[in-house]
């Protein structure tokens, strides 16, 4: 057969609230569409789910904007509170201009506003990215193997926009059992002449061709990925970071 994968929205889960075991939503709800999880799934996971699970929200109204988030604020027409949340999810402002406020996380990622999302949770309150998505990667994999029996990767991804190009796109922010990167370094190609480029970002590919199926206002937070060729790998997320030293966008 010619080479081929699929993938398959989880559909119904339920809201998910600070401490539910979401593991548990994802193999319940599979089973109930009658797409169980098995062995070399790809789950890949939004973000928000596991943010919410883990308790990783912030309620405005308990925010104290500190006298440099009042200035950024006023500087940008944003809210003084968000943007006092925003720093304090960033190690340093990479760019902000108008409404917008590029930052670096913590983790190491550059994005708007840190990740700080108030889209799809209660109003006057913040979801924030999870606090280590790779080890949250391992905690619903490990989880689910011990539900299913089945060894899974699991991807936790998130919504970010791309220097160059217009429009959004899920990548992988959090990452077990998946080689994140797949090189095709020392390589030749038909004519002969050996790849000195060719790196491809397998884990942010998968994340992307996930969200075609989970959409943005369909709640659908899971899909899986079945029959997808992939190497295994505890590497995690980390070397989808571009070093510094050949980040020209730093």
């Amino acid at each position: 057969m010619p080479r081929r994968y699929e993938v398959i929205a989880v559909e119904g889960l339920p809201e998910v609230r600070p401490g539910d075991d979401v593991s548990r939503l994802i193999v319940e709800a599979a089973e109930r569409q009658d797409t169980a999880i098995v062995e070399r799934d790809v789950l890949v996971v939004g973000q928000k789910i596991v943010s919410k699970a883990e308790g990783r929200l912030v309620r405005l109204d308990d925010v104290t904007p500190s006298p440099v988030s009042v200035s950024l604020a006023a500087g940008i027409g944003r809210d003084p509170r968000l943007v006092e949340v925003v720093l304090r999810e960033s190690r340093r402002i990479v760019r902000m201009d108008k409404t917008v406020l590029i930052t670096e996380t913590h983790h190491g990622w550059v994005c708007a506003n840190a990740g700080v999302d108030q889209s799809n949770v209660d109003a006057d309150w913040v979801a924030l990215l999870p606090e280590d998505p790779d080890r949250s990667a391992r905690d619903i994999r490990d989880r689910v193997r011990a539900l299913t029996g089945a060894d899974v990767a699991v991807i936790i991804a998130d919504t970010f926009g791309r220097p160059w190009r217009e429009g959004l796109t899920n990548i992988a922010i959090g990452l077990a059992g998946l080689a994140p990167l797949r090189s095709y370094l020392g390589e030749r190609d038909p004519a002969g002449r050996p790849l000195q480029a060719t790196v491809l970002a397998l884990a942010d590919e998968v994340a992307g061709a996930a969200e075609l199926v989970m959409g943005k206002l369909d709640r659908i937070p899971v899909a899986i990925l079945r029959g997808l060729v992939f190497a295994a790998s505890e590497e995690g997320s980390k070397p989808l970071l571009r070093d510094p030293a050949r980040d020209l966008f730093r």
